[in-house]
C-alpha cells in the first residue's frame, strides 16, 4: 500500500500541505521515500490535562502538534521516529476510553481516539508501518522505553513520601525513570539516563537507589550506555523531537480550536494511488 504511494502526486501534495500548516515553526518533512499514511485528531494526555493534538502518520515517523486553526495551522511540532515506537492498548477507564500508549525511548504518553473503530484503525496502521520499517531496515525494536508520566491531577500528595502536599509553592516534579509525581526533597537526586538525555535527569529517591545499585553491580554496561547516549545526542541534533517538551503554552488562546469536534481520521490506501494512473 505505502510503496504504491511513494511517487504519487497526491502524496507529494499532502506532505507539502502538512509542511505549510506548520510553517516556520516546523521541520521540513518532505524527503524521498516518505509517505503520509494517515492523519487525524487524537486526545493526548498531557501533564496537566488531556488536550487535542493533530497527528500525522508517515511510513517512518509520527508527527504531532498543537492545533491553532483546525486543518490550517499547527505549531509545536514533534517528530517521533517509528523505529523507536511501541504501542500498548489501554483498558477503558471512566471518561478515558479508546486509548493506547505510545512508548519511545525518550518519551511515553497516552492518546485517546473518539471511537473504538478509530482506535483500531490507528493502532493497526501504526503497527504496520513499524513492522515494515523494521523489516526493511533490518533493525531490532527498541527494548527500553521511557515511563509514562502520572498526570498532575492524579497526585495531591507526593507519591514517594506520601506526606508532602502540593501547593502553589510546593511544586510537583516527575521522576524521569518511573513517571511518579514527587516533591522536591524526594526528587533531589539526578541520574544519567542515556536513552532520554545526555545530561543527568531528575529521579525519585527509590529509582536513584535502584539505578545506583545496578550501576555498581554492572559497571561494564557504562561502555554501551555511553555509545547509546552518543546516538541519542545525534538524533537530538537532527532537530527531531520525541515530544519531551509538550508545552501547555498558548492552549488557552487556542481553546476554541482544540475543542472543535474532530473529523474522522483519514488513511490513504490503494484506491488513492489508483487515482494517479492515467
Amino acid at each position: 500500500m505505502v510503496d504504491r504511494l511513494v511517487n504519487s502526486e497526491a502524496n507529494a501534495r499532502r506532505i507539502t500541505m502538512v509542511e505549510s500548516c506548520f510553517g516556520s515553526s516546523g521541520q521540513p518533512i518532505g524527503i524521498p521515500g516518505r509517505v503520509l499514511v494517515g492523519e487525524g485528531v487524537l486526545t493526548k494526555m498531557c501533564r496537566k490535562k488531556p488536550k487535542a493534538r493533530q497527528f500525522f502518520l508517515f511510513n517512518d515517523i509520527l508527527v504531532y502538534g498543537n492545533i491553532l486553526i483546525n486543518k490550517k495551522k499547527y505549531n509545536k511540532q514533534h517528530i517521533i521516529p517509528l523505529e523507536q515506537v511501541k504501542l500498548e492498548s489501554l483498558e477503558d477507564d471512566g471518561q478515558f476510553r479508546n486509548g493506547w500508549l505510545i512508548r519511545t525511548a525518550t518519551k511515553s504518553f497516552a492518546v485517546y481516539a473518539a471511537t473504538s473503530t478509530e482506535k483500531q484503525e490507528w493502532m493497526a496502521h501504526i503497527n504496520k508501518c513499524i513492522e515494515d520499517l523494521l523489516r526493511k531496515s533490518g533493525k531490532k525494536a527498541v527494548e527500553v522505553h521511557a515511563a509514562v508520566w502520572v498526570p498532575d491531577s492524579e497526585a495531591s500528595v507526593c507519591m514517594h513520601c506520601k506526606k508532602s502536599q502540593f501547593t502553589v509553592l510546593n511544586r510537583r516534579h516527575h521522576c524521569r525513570k518511573c513517571g511518579a509525581v514527587v516533591c522536591g526533597p524526594c526528587s533531589s537526586k539526578r541520574f544519567l539516563l542515556p536513552s532520554q538525555s545526555s545530561k543527568p535527569l531528575r529521579v525519585c529517591l527509590n529509582c536513584y537507589d535502584t539505578l545506583s545499585r545496578t550501576r555498581a553491580q554492572n559497571n561494564v554496561s557504562s561502555i554501551s550506555d555511553n555509545s547509546f547516549g552518543k546516538d541519542q545526542r545525534e538524533r537530538n541534533a537532527s532537530g527531531e523531537s520525541s515530544g519531551e517538551e509538550d508545552s501547555d503554552e498558548d492552549d488557552e488562546a487556542n481553546k476554541s480550536a482544540s475543542e472543535t469536534a474532530p473529523d474522522q481520521p483519514k488513511f490513504y490506501g490503494l484506491s488513492d494511488a489508483a487515482e494517479e494512473k492515467p
